[in-house]
């Protein structure tokens, strides 16, 4: 058995870089009824660092260069307006030189919801150079992805039961209107579906349920493989510990992942909360924000370095360094393998594995204040100052200055 996986694994095609894996799930399938959009993405180790803006109609945060910038990937603006975006292969013949962040950007800049985002759509000057699913929450209650092409554009409604009967749908590198034969990231959609399709029977879903078993899972449906279910049941599977970088949701390319969770229909739409694994989000560490907080209030560990002429921030930084350990062959193909055992073994000492308490002090202490602006159904601003100063101090004293993490 051991010796047939191998074989097969080898025999995979190296994954490419600009593939992205999201969800997005409605507020029915989860516990608390809030909705959840999830983006996991997949470039080259490029710089990551959240960003304020306040440029345009509604402020917003994040992952942008700067609030001067053009582009934006992923975030949520005042209004509860949240968009992200994965490539797609099969809209248009070639995607390789499309820019998708021109939309993103205008769209947290100017829309409040879904029926605006649609608007800048149907009266922005076309043909736009795109070839994009979009996808977008709002704070009452839409939920879709929108297949954007140069000159045109359908939308993907998650509401719809017809359409997506547990509530959440997911997207990787394809369109459902784009050529069948086109596209990629077929592999990553069905590890998506399997993973979610498991949580979705008791309504597990919350953001660190998605960094958990989604950005930080090594399933591989068409192989039928967990690895870290396997060093969990004790099987000798990996020997060495090195394993094929080959079509798992967090691979060599993987920058960031991030997690929306939105608000109630009626609730205030400050309380939508963003939290985000800059860097390999194996070796990270989710951070939030809120809007509201302005860039005094948006955690200095996930913001650019002051000085660093790659606008990197702490987080990306540490993680990015921890990541060059997993994958630590350089010569020749080294660079398709990775050290699993690195990031999760029996004894408890991969990353992943010592990473879980650092985080989960930091969602501990960030849901005591957010269950109490629910309550109160607002911010309260110096509350959160405080908190993003505790984030800080604690991230930064465990995780990123650690000498337990080297």
């Amino acid at each position: 058995m051991k010796k047939l996986v191998i074989v097969l694994l080898l025999m995979c095609s190296l994954t490419g870089a600009f593939a992205c894996t999201s969800v997005i799930i409605t507020g029915k399938a989860t516990k608390d009824g809030r909705p959840l959009m999830w983006k996991n993405t997949d470039g080259t180790s490029f710089p990551q660092r959240m960003s304020y803006s306040d440029k345009g109609q509604y402020p917003w945060i994040g992952l942008s260069l700067g609030s001067t910038s053009t582009t934006a990937w992923f975030g949520t603006n005042s209004t509860g307006f949240c968009i992200m975006n994965t490539k797609s292969h099969n809209l248009v013949d070639d995607a390789t030189k499309v820019n998708n962040g021109t939309v993103m950007k205008l769209a947290l800049d100017k829309c409040s919801n879904l029926a605006e985002f649609i608007y800048l759509l149907d009266t922005i000057t076309k043909p736009l150079n795109v070839s994009s699913n979009y996808g977008v929450i709002d704070a009452e209650g839409a939920a879709a992805y929108i297949e954007v092409y140069p000159n045109g554009y359908y939308v993907v409604d998650v509401n719809d039961t017809k359409i997506a009967p547990n509530g959440f749908l997911v997207y990787t590198n394809y369109s459902a209107y784009g050529k069948y034969e086109g596209g990629q990231g077929y592999i990553r959609y069905q590890n998506a579906m399997d993973i979610i399709g498991q949580g979705a029977h008791n309504k597990e879903f919350t953001p660190h349920w998605i960094f958990d078993n989604l950005s930080r899972g090594f399933y591989q449906s068409l192989l039928g493989l967990d690895l870290r279910r396997s060093v969990d049941d004790g099987e000798d599977l990996l020997g060495s510990g090195f394993f094929p970088d080959c079509d798992f949701i967090p691979r060599r390319t993987s920058a960031v992942a991030s997690v929306i969770q939105g608000v109630r229909k009626g609730e205030n739409p400050e309380l939508t909360t963003l939290w985000t694994a800059l860097g390999y989000p194996p070796c990270s560490i989710a951070v939030p924000a809120w809007v509201k907080g302005g860039s005094k209030g948006l955690p200095q560990v996930i913001q650019a370095i002051k000085g660093e002429k790659k606008h990197n921030s702490p987080v990306c930084k540490k993680a990015l360094e921890l990541k060059d350990k997993v994958f630590s062959v350089k010569r020749g193909n080294g660079e398709s393998y990775f050290d699993f055992y690195r990031l999760y073994n029996a004894q408890q000492t991969g990353y992943i594995q010592l990473i879980a308490p650092i985080e989960e002090h930091v969602r501990v202490i960030a849901y005591d204040k957010l269950d109490k602006w629910r309550a109160k159904g607002e911010i309260d601003l110096k509350e959160l100052y405080s908190l993003e100063e505790s984030v800080d101090k604690y991230v930064l004293d465990n995780f990123v200055n650690s000498d337990s993490l080297k």
